[in-house]
């Protein structure tokens, strides 16, 4: 990727601007007292609960001089955004995965005096996702996203004069806060991962923190034989780690470190080979910072559900608490053996609270789910009938949602509060 200027890195033409003025069809020329050559900008953006958007954009402006902000408006600039995957699936593949425009829907400053242009988004919106799906490939991949900003009409300053600019140049990276806040990790093995760490120590009331270990699904994984591995859409693709690394999570568990692996494949190709992988992770991630063995957590959803429930077959003493999602236990392929099979759910002492939904069509409920909490001696489970989420209805897969918005809940317990509880035995 370092080697190639592709991903979210261009030069944004400008509305013309030659001789110092600025003509366009319908608007009036203006005098032009300062015209820099270039501004930069960055994309800004958010992880809904569906997945990563650019939720805004802001401009570098601060030093044009103090902008009147009550002569902005959503039409002062125009953005275009162009997206393609990072690697094409067929020979005549043009990787194009979107190519329009966002509409701007306010302008404001920030208080470094910023222009900041805020973008519609919101779930199932067109054109905003940082991600591209894959279906032959079964992955979620980063799109590199090309923005091209135009202005429209001239920015009017405090002492009533007023400015264009030439060219608009798009930063390099995305800024997202809260997956910003995770640091990025390779084990001796050679797997990455993620790593939230608690900077605050008002949450500590011991000096050790706990350590909540996030499985990812089978979309985030790595797509090797594309040489793609990226270790951002475990992050990004849904809110399954950062869930945990809000301030409402920190508060209930007292400060928590949140490690999240990415598979180099999928967990279910062999959960067996990955079980001493994540081990491994997790055991420099204790040994490298102050967590309390006693309240090590793991959850994964549907890939990540099935390897949550097998590293604690694999590893009965490690963890205080599993939260399996959609996981699956049945066999895969059809026509195998169990992932799962029931002499191993069976001796299962990990204390477990299995998620999903009624209407997953993509893991069977009922065989897997509903089977396996039959079979783990005294879990949990909460079965919903659909995934409804600030009014919005997801996929009946994406249960996961539930989880990452501590939505579960058995007699007035919520589902971080009771992982939270959990001792390591």
């Amino acid at each position: 990727m370092a080697t190639h200027i592709s991903r979210r890195t261009i030069l944004a033409a400008g509305a013309g601007a030659g001789a110092g003025m600025l003509s366009l069809p319908g608007v009036a020329a203006y005098a032009v007292d300062r015209a820099p050559t270039s501004v930069r900008f960055t994309l800004n953006a958010q992880v809904l609960d569906g997945g990563e958007q650019v939720t805004s954009i802001t401009l570098e402006t601060a030093r044009l001089g103090p902008i009147d902000p009550a002569g902005l408006t959503t039409g002062t600039f125009g953005v275009h955004a162009k997206a393609t995957r990072p690697f094409a699936l067929t020979p005549d593949d043009s990787r194009l995965a979107y190519d329009l425009d966002r509409t701007v829907t306010a302008v404001r400053l920030d208080r470094e005096g910023n222009l900041v242009l805020e973008l519609a988004h919101g779930e199932g919106q067109s054109g905003a996702s940082t991600l591209g799906y894959l279906a032959s490939e079964g992955r979620n991949v980063m799109l590199d996203l090309v923005y091209t900003l135009t202005q429209r009409a001239p920015i009017a300053l405090r002492n009533h004069r007023s400015i264009t600019i030439g060219t608009f140049v798009q930063n390099p990276q995305l800024s997202d806060p809260e997956v910003d806040a995770f640091s990025s990790h390779i084990s001796g093995s050679g797997m990455k991962y993620r790593l939230y760490s608690p900077a605050d120590s008002r949450y500590s009331r011991r000096g050790k923190r706990p350590l909540i270990v996030w499985l990812h699904g089978g979309g985030e994984g790595a797509s090797l034989p594309n040489d793609y591995y990226d270790n951002e859409v475990t992050l990004r693709a849904n809110r399954g780690a950062l869930g945990f690394a809000t301030p409402e999570a920190q508060r209930i568990f007292d400060g928590a470190y949140v490690v999240a692996p990415q598979s180099t494949s999928y967990w279910m190709e062999d959960g067996p080979r990955f079980a001493p992988l994540i081990h491994e992770i997790i055991s420099d991630v204790t040994r490298g910072n102050h967590i309390d063995r006693d309240r090590i957590y793991v959850a994964g959803c549907s890939n990540g559900g099935y390897m949550s429930m097998k590293m604690t077959t694999v590893h009965p003493h490690l963890f205080a608490a599993s939260v399996p999602i959609c996981g699956i236990v049945t066999a895969f392929p059809p026509g195998s053996a169990p992932l799962l099979p029931d002499s191993e759910l069976a001796q299962i002492t990990t204390p477990s609270w299995l998620v999903a939904s009624n209407d997953d069509l993509t893991v069977d409920p009922q065989a897997n789910t509903a089977h396996a909490h039959h079979v783990i001696p005294g879990s949990l489970m909460t079965l919903y009938d659909h995934v409804d989420w600030n009014g919005y209805r997801f996929v009946g897969h994406w249960s996961w949602i539930y989880v990452a918005r501590n939505d579960p809940s058995t007699k007035g317990t919520h589902i971080w509060q009771w992982m939270a509880a959990q001792r390591r035995h």
